[in-house]
Formats: C-alpha cells, sequence, structure tokens
C-alpha cells in the first residue's frame, strides 16, 4: 500500500466531505493526530451538493488534495468512485476514506477497524472466542463485519427487523466465517437465541442501527443483556443513548460510538500518512468537551 509521500516542507491538504458536514468533530480530530505526530497536515470539512460529490471530489483532487474522509450520504458514491479498494472497502460496500496518488483513488472503509480498536483496546473487551450479537443489517453493520470476524469471535448473531437483510449478510459473510471458525446466524428479531447453542446473555451487542437517532429501541430480548455484557451504541451524543440506558437498566455495561469515529480517523491518518496516531488522547478530549455541553 502506497502512502502519502509529501516533503518534508509540504503540508497536505486533507478534508472531511458530506451534507450536511458542519457538525463533523473531524477537523478537530486530524489537528490532534497531526500535533501528536508531527506530520504537516491540513484538514478542512468540504461539503458538496447531494448531486454534485464526483465534482467536488475531483475539483479537491485537482487542486492538491491528497485524501478524503467520507460521510453520509456519499460513502456508497466513494465506493463507485474509487479505481481500487481495499478487503475491507470491497466487503462493506462502502468508502468512507479516500487516497489519491500516484496510482489513481484508493477507497478504503475504516468504520470495523474503528469499532473493532474502541471495543478492544480502549474498553478492554477481547472479541476472540466471544458471542457477539449485531443489532441491524444496513451498511454500518455491514462494515463492521469483517473486521470483528478477523478478530476470531465464537459466533455472530445478526438480527434485523426484516429477516431477510440479515439473512443476506449472513450470506455474503460465509466463507470469512467460516475461515475464522466462527458460526454466524441470526434473521428477525425471534433468532437471538433460536439459533444460539445457549441461551445467555451475549459477551457483547453493537447496536448498527440508526434508532438512536430517534430515541427509538432495537427489537432485542432482554435476556440477551446480563453482568459481563458490552452493549455498544454505534452512535453518540452529550447524554447517554436510550439503547445505552436500556442497557444498563438490564445490568449490561454500555458505551457509545464516539471511540470508533476517533479510531476510525487514527486509521484514515495511517492510511493517508503511514503513521498512526494514538486515540485514546483525543477520545479523553472529546469526552471533556460533550461532558461541558449543557444538557
Amino acid at each position: 500500500m502506497s502512502v502519502d509521500q509529501a516533503g518534508a516542507g509540504e503540508v497536505g491538504r486533507y478534508a472531511v466531505v458530506g451534507n450536511p458536514v458542519a457538525h463533523s468533530k473531524s477537523p478537530v480530530i486530524h489537528a490532534q493526530f497531526a500535533q501528536q505526530t508531527g506530520e504537516r497536515v491540513e484538514y478542512d470539512r468540504l461539503l458538496a451538493p447531494l448531486d454534485g460529490f464526483v465534482e467536488h471530489v475531483q475539483a479537491f483532487r485537482a487542486a492538491g488534495g491528497r485524501g478524503l474522509n467520507v460521510t453520509v450520504p456519499f460513502k456508497l458514491e466513494a465506493h463507485a468512485l474509487a479505481q481500487r479498494l481495499s478487503p475491507r472497502a470491497a466487503a462493506a460496500g462502502a468508502v468512507n476514506t479516500l487516497r489519491f496518488d500516484a496510482d489513481g483513488i484508493f477507497g478504503d472503509n475504516t468504520d470495523g477497524f474503528g469499532l473493532v480498536r474502541d471495543i478492544e483496546v480502549n474498553l478492554g473487551v477481547s472479541l476472540a472466542g466471544a458471542r457477539v450479537l449485531l443489532l441491524g443489517a444496513g451498511g454500518a453493520a455491514r462494515g463492521v463485519v469483517l473486521p470483528m470476524l478477523e478478530r476470531k469471535p465464537r459466533e455472530i448473531t445478526i438480527v434485523n427487523r426484516t429477516a431477510p437483510k440479515a439473512h443476506a449478510l449472513i450470506e455474503q459473510f460465509e466463507g470469512a466465517a467460516r475461515e475464522a471458525g466462527c458460526l454466524v446466524s441470526g434473521g428477525g428479531p425471534e433468532a437471538v437465541f433460536r439459533d444460539s447453542a445457549e441461551a445467555k446473555p451475549y459477551d457483547v451487542i453493537v447496536n448498527a442501527t440508526a434508532g438512536s437517532l430517534d430515541a427509538a429501541l432495537p427489537e432485542c430480548d432482554a435476556r440477551a443483556f446480563g453482568a459481563n455484557t458490552l452493549a455498544y451504541d454505534m452512535m453518540y451524543g452529550a447524554q447517554p443513548t436510550v439503547f445505552m440506558r436500556h442497557a444498563e437498566q438490564l445490568g449490561a455495561r454500555a458505551a457509545d460510538g464516539l471511540g470508533m469515529l476517533v479510531e476510525q480517523a487514527a486509521e484514515s491518518f495511517f492510511v493517508w500518512r503511514g503513521v498512526r496516531p494514538e486515540g485514546a488522547p483525543v477520545l479523553a478530549l472529546l469526552r471533556a468537551q460533550l461532558a461541558a455541553q449543557p444538557a
């Protein structure tokens, strides 16, 4: 994998592209990474019209831009634009990181890496040999299955409100699951324990639905939560999400997706610069900023 080879005195230009994008924390995160690593990086927000993603990306590249983070609603368009894809981007069917180099446009997806690293490094929960329940079967879920399988969990159960989407996701990753020696099963909400060898709480439950945006709980058997369960919501906010509060009421440990945001950004930085920054201090900074926001 080639990485950005900017000269010692040259500033590398990067940005996050999306619509909307004004709320993005990426400029703060990457400014911290640049300071931490000594890399000369300039990072901005790029608002692209809904019908003008490709044109805005090409203009940014032509003006000397070296890479982009891609947020909603452009991850599928970024996947189509990339001339080369990482295995995890190909599996996810979506791209959140673009790198412009001598070989063209390289597309990657660092979301799943960010989730796994946050769970294992920041939260101290190993996925190896774990029983994992994944709630949701949309793009967010699809982007994290392969990185989780690479950690060799014992089993992953995928549950979605509409069972056919869960079954399609299971079929997509059957080969990778066999290589990892992992049982992958699922379907509708009733599948939480139906296919499990043991009807006991899961080690890790990941909410990959967008329900927390609307304060809606995903359908899930309360017995899936236990005292040793990590209930992880990909969403985050100044206050715990409805899913996190629900999990805590059932005795589980709850965490939000802020660490995933930081760690996927750190992996993007590595894809661009070949240098891996530490996510923990940046995560601590963002936590402090969120805590200072009025309730």
